[in-house]
């Protein structure tokens, strides 16, 4: 079902086909949850070419419309608890619809396709839209657009998480005979015991030659036990170990090829904790968990088979609490899923408040906000911390009333079975055995609940993992597309529309033409979509309407790692590796001579810093090249794009961390290294792109002006008023500088 196009009840159709005509195409078909009072209602919202409809499912009168031509816009605003679209005609009263939260993010898309349809433009709603609650059963998500655990199926995930085990079929077969090995082991002790009390230690039939080889046996079928028990332990630390890293490795491949569109809706820590916590999770049920399931699904039906044989009767007694403590399992089941989810999600915002803390701690110092952010650490830990109290309460109650329960068979046993050996139907090694017995059934059958948990917590994680897993990735391999060994550099941007949410446009309707070995200046002020090309070139982004042409060809038809491989990227903030300056250097050509690397740093003028430092080109350059200045990484980051000798070369601000002597000589770098090559280039100063071959002006999304720098200055249009305000702002900053060191 598409979302701005939801499925309508028969009642509320009835009274749309009433008012509008039936070829009218619908564009926008969406419910509302929420009457005027705040109490939960259903209203519904047509949109038409011709008209928006408001229908009301309670009153039989309750629909009104707007013909389009007089709509003069619509708008959104929160509220408590919710929000409100407005949509207002040209003359008399708005018309109003309610919400709650959970809808926002749908009746802002709403909201803009409504005022592009009264431009006259395309409604161009996005595909996708945040959902804060299950589309299935309106539960509330533990994360946007995250799983909702109640629909999710056991079996299946049981299944997949099992499926990584076909690699290793003669383990998992030595692990499964070693744990059904154990089980039986584990039930002939109280056998030994009961031929001990009956054949040895009661009169008149005392056989105390038996006693020595009895006690041996018991103490041998320890030891066996014990030794299936390490070998069952080694198997499955083995397996669990193999599995988690297969799946950590699907993982992080799936991570490495998701669009950048998956990135910008999640945390970092947050996708950090499915790789770690998640997995982890996993691991651990695979290592107690599934060994666990085995061992005691045997042990049950076997000490089910010796209760019987002994005395039907006694084991009737014996099942008296059995269904409450299944029933008991399976209610905490279902409240532990939905507490594990929960604390999945808040792991997740706590790990990624860390990351975000700790990464930003020069921001945290420079503007003395240490005790804020411990505040908001206090509150993502109290959270934690509130949900897993949550958690253990519950499975601390469910223990303790498990223990109470079965208590009652015991004193079932204890009473029948004393007045059976009274009455010499029972011997007492019997009831001893019995009762042993009993504690043994009752075992699997308490741990059934840490079952529960173990499952509980493994299932949340490995779902929370799958569902990257799943996820559509970029076409990197995609047999249909054209291979580009060498392209020439020619790129085309024809009728470009494109917004990182398409309810918000970025570009709207680019057309540039850019010829093979040119510069090209893009100029404008922050937000008009100058960097939103440059990810339309390199297909970070794809664009929602149009096409970027290579060479004549649309690029999305293109081998994605051909594309990329020929084109090289400087960015204003540079991304160092923690490795060695050599390595950095060499990450877009892997394998470079040493040679290659000293000709790319003296190009982009960085040999001369690298040779002072006391390991030279192997000196590290730490976490995102922290050891190193502004302008040593840019220029790092410059000799990397030389080197890989791209096609296409993007320059954004790739000079702005540069003091003015070092500037020049990146410039007389950049002027030799842009030959034969189509350039893209961002820059603050405008005065740095007077060597472009032409510039192009972006304004409110679209190509404003096109030309050199002395025609768009003499033209005096938008660019001429950029230059002037910026060289206003230059001499204001250089008068107070003045002002400063005279004073």
């Amino acid at each position: 079902m598409k979302p701005f196009l939801e499925t309508m009840p028969p009642v509320i159709g009835q009274k749309l086909g009433v008012a509008k005509n039936p070829d009218e195409e619908v564009l926008i078909q969406v419910a509302a949850d929420m009457g005027e009072g705040g109490r939960f209602d259903q209203h519904w919202l047509v949109v038409t070419p011709q008209r928006v409809l408001f229908v009301d499912g309670q009153h039989e009168n309750g629909t009104r419309q707007i013909p389009m031509d007089q709509v003069a816009g619509a708008r959104v605003e929160a509220l408590i608890g919710g929000g409100m679209l407005e949509v207002k005609p040209k003359e008399g009263r708005p018309a109003y619809l309610h919400y709650s939260s959970s809808l926002a993010a749908k009746f802002t898309a709403v909201a803009e396709g409504i005022n592009r349809l009264t431009r006259g433009e395309d409604v161009a709603l996005p595909s996708e839209v945040e959902h804060s609650r299950c589309p299935k059963c309106s539960r509330l998500l533990p994360e946007k657009d995250g799983l909702c655990p109640a629909c999710v199926k056991k079996w299946d995930t049981l299944k997949r998480i099992a499926g990584y085990l076909k690699p290793y079929v003669p383990r998992t077969a030595v692990l499964v005979l070693l744990t059904a090995a154990g089980a039986l082991i584990e039930l002939l002790p109280p056998l030994a015991v009961r031929s001990i009390i009956d054949d040895v230690l009661t009169p008149p039939h005392a056989h105390r030659d038996w006693l020595l080889w009895l006690v041996f046996g018991l103490l041998g079928l320890r030891v066996v036990g014990w030794l299936c028990q390490v070998g069952r332990g080694w198997t499955a630390v083995w397996l669990a170990s193999q599995v988690v890293a297969s799946i950590r490795r699907q993982l992080y491949q799936r991570l490495q090829y998701m669009p950048l569109r998956f990135y910008d809706k999640r945390r970092t820590g947050s996708l950090m904790s499915r790789l770690t916590n998640d997995t982890s999770r996993v691991e651990g049920f695979l290592i107690d968990g599934l060994p666990f399931i085995i061992s005691n699904i045997l042990m049950i039906l076997g000490i089910l088979s010796f209760l019987l044989y002994m005395s039907w009767r006694l084991t009737l007694y014996v099942l008296v609490p059995v269904p409450a403590i299944v029933l008991g399992g399976w209610m905490i089941w279902e409240r532990m899923r939905g507490l594990w989810a929960r604390w999945s999600a808040k792991w997740a915002r706590f790990s990624s408040h860390l990351n975000e803390s700790i990464s930003g701690i020069r921001m945290v110092k420079a503007f003395a906000q240490e005790e804020r952010e411990a505040q908001r650490f206090d509150r993502r830990n109290d959270e934690l911390r509130q949900v897993s109290v949550l958690a253990d309460r519950n499975i601390f109650v469910f223990f303790t009333s498990m223990n109470f329960l079965m208590s009652f068979g015991v004193f079932f046993v204890w009473y029948f079975g004393g007045r059976q050996i009274l009455h010499q139907e029972l011997k007492l090694g019997d009831l001893m055995a019995f009762v042993s017995y009993i504690w043994m059934l009752y075992g699997p059958l308490k741990w059934f609940g840490e079952l529960t948990n173990w499952m509980t917590r493994a299932f949340a994680g490995a779902e929370r993992v799958f569902e990257i897993i799943d996820s559509s990735i970029e076409p990197a391999g995609d047999p249909q597309a054209l291979p580009l060994a060498r392209m020439e550099g020619a790129v085309a941007f024809r009728e470009v529309h494109f917004g990182y949410d398409r309810a918000k446009p970025v570009l709207k309707g680019v057309d540039l033409e850019v010829q093979p070995g040119e510069m090209i200046g893009l100029v404008g002020k922050s937000g008009v979509g100058k960097s939103t090309l440059i990810n339309l070139v390199c297909r970070f982004y794809d664009a929602d309407r149009g096409a970027v042409e290579i060479d004549g060809t649309d690029i999305r038809k293109l081998r994605l790692e051909d594309l990329r491989r020929q084109i090289g990227l400087v960015h204003q903030q540079s991304f160092l590796f923690d490795d060695t300056i050599i390595e950095n250097i060499r990450y877009g050509k892997p394998g470079a001579s040493f040679e290659e690397v000293v000709r790319a740093a003296r190009a982009a003028n960085a040999h001369e810093f690298i040779i002072t430092k006391p390991d030279g080109y192997d000196t590290m350059v730490g976490e995102q090249g922290n050891k190193l200045s502004g302008g040593e990484k840019q220029r790092i980051a410059i000799a990397r794009a030389i080197l890989h000798d791209p096609r296409i070369l993007i320059l954004d601000e790739a000079t702005s961390s540069l003091d003015t002597a070092t500037e020049k000589k990146i410039q007389e770098a950049i002027a030799r290294l842009i030959r034969g090559r189509t350039t893209f280039a961002i820059a603050h100063r405008l005065s740095t792109l007077r060597s472009a071959n032409r510039l192009v002006v972006i304004d409110e999304g679209k190509v404003a002006e096109i030309g050199t720098h002395q025609e768009l200055m003499e033209r005096e249009g938008i660019f001429y008023d950029l230059v002037k305000t910026q060289q206003e702002t230059t001499a204001v900053v250089a008068v107070g500088g003045g002002k400063n060191e005279n004073g």
